[in-house]
């Protein structure tokens, strides 16, 4: 079986931050909502199964311990083990209307967990690699903690999407024009 989510590239690690924060969202999360993910991002055609569902989020827990990290020692060790653990067989593959692409290709009888592992911890050690520090993180904005992928070329991303950081902007201009106006 072969995926769409390694690459260095944030494609397949969106496919990582989705599930992590789903998973961190609703721990019981069902194999219908997990299968929706995996489709959106063209990943392997699983059925999922509520045990399949079961072993999916018991990995995930993996990929959110190296996302909650901001240090890039300890999440190369991290994704190494993984790497150690479930090994990838990276291949290039030419789907068709797209340009060659890097996927992982598991051994016949890995399962669900060799498949999630192996393809997440070559995509982030790829993007680790690439960008030479751990280009993800949490959500700075109030009340929001989700991961997400930070794929800007300049300042480094605090907010998970536009929305958060708009939100911050509006209540920190909301907070100074009050002050104003009591000063």
């Amino acid at each position: 079986m072969t995926d769409d989510l390694s690459g260095g590239n944030p494609r397949g690690l969106h496919f990582v931050t989705e599930l992590a924060n789903t998973v961190r969202a609703d721990p019981e999360v069902g194999a219908a909502e997990l299968q929706g993910i995996l489709e959106r991002h063209g990943g392997p055609p699983f059925r999922l199964t509520d045990a399949d569902a079961r072993e999916l989020r018991a990995a995930t827990d993996h990929l959110i311990r190296i996302l909650g990290t901001r240090e890039e020692d300890e999440a190369a060790e991290a994704i190494n083990t993984l790497l150690d653990r479930y090994p990838a067989r990276p291949r290039l593959v030419r789907l068709p209307g797209r340009p060659w692409s890097l996927h992982t290709q598991a051994p016949p009888a890995a399962g669900l967990t060799h498949w999630l592992l192996s393809t997440a911890a070559l995509a982030l050690g790829l993007w680790l690699s690439e960008r030479g520090s751990c280009a993800w993180g949490r959500c700075a904005a109030p009340g929001c903690d989700r991961f997400f992928i930070d794929a800007g070329r300049r300042d480094p991303q605090r907010f998970c999407t536009p929305r958060c950081a708009t939100r911050v902007r509006v209540a920190a201009h909301r907070a100074q024009r009050a002050g104003d106006r009591s000063g």
